[in-house]
């Protein structure tokens, strides 16, 4: 190697670290990674009965759970479905069936396969049956360590993530031909 290719080497950024569990579009195509602050692939972040780590959401999650669950939904599902939408659904089982476990274990299990988390302490279905309120609590704090601002909903943190990044138009050429 020349002088040259030595010093282009050394003067090279420094690589990031992975992004785990990088959300994919519906298209398949990669959306914008958030920076991730824990989100090591293979452990929650928090264990099931931490609630109390953070109480504002664990009393917020204790009286309206809807509203927690939309804030997750949102994200699981990547800005398809609001966090309005979602949780009024979910509020609407809860009234008339009560059962709304059977709908939050499988956004539980969807935020499982997006980011290679175990299924512990056990099934996703019988933590959402057993400890609904627990379950919540565990996923918001998880999307929470892994960068997410939940206040923000999806598209606010992909516009976060992107500020700074410019995007620029393409330069205008030629005038309007008839």
């Amino acid at each position: 190697m020349g002088k040259a290719e030595d010093s282009m080497e050394k003067s090279q950024p420094p690589v990031e670290p992975p992004v785990y569990g990088r959300p994919q579009a519906a298209t398949g195509i990669p959306m914008p990674a958030l920076n991730v602050q824990g989100g090591d692939p293979g452990q929650w972040s928090t264990g099931l009965c931490d609630c109390c780590s953070d109480v504002p959401n664990c009393c917020l999650t204790c009286w309206c759970p809807c509203i927690t669950f939309g804030q997750i939904a949102e994200i699981v599902d990547q800005g398809s479905t609001s966090c309005g939408a979602s949780g009024a659904l979910y509020a609407l089982i809860a009234v008339v069936t009560g059962c709304t476990c059977i709908y939050s274990c499988f956004y539980r299990s969807r935020m499982r396969t997006q980011y290679k988390l175990p299924e512990s302490p056990c099934g996703d279905c019988l933590v959402h049956c057993c400890c609904e309120t627990c379950a919540l609590c565990q996923e918001y704090r998880e999307l929470q360590h892994r960068g997410f601002d939940m206040s923000l909903g999806w598209h606010g943190n992909m516009e976060k993530q992107n500020q700074g990044q410019g995007v620029t138009a393409a330069p205008f050429v030629g005038g309007m031909n008839r």
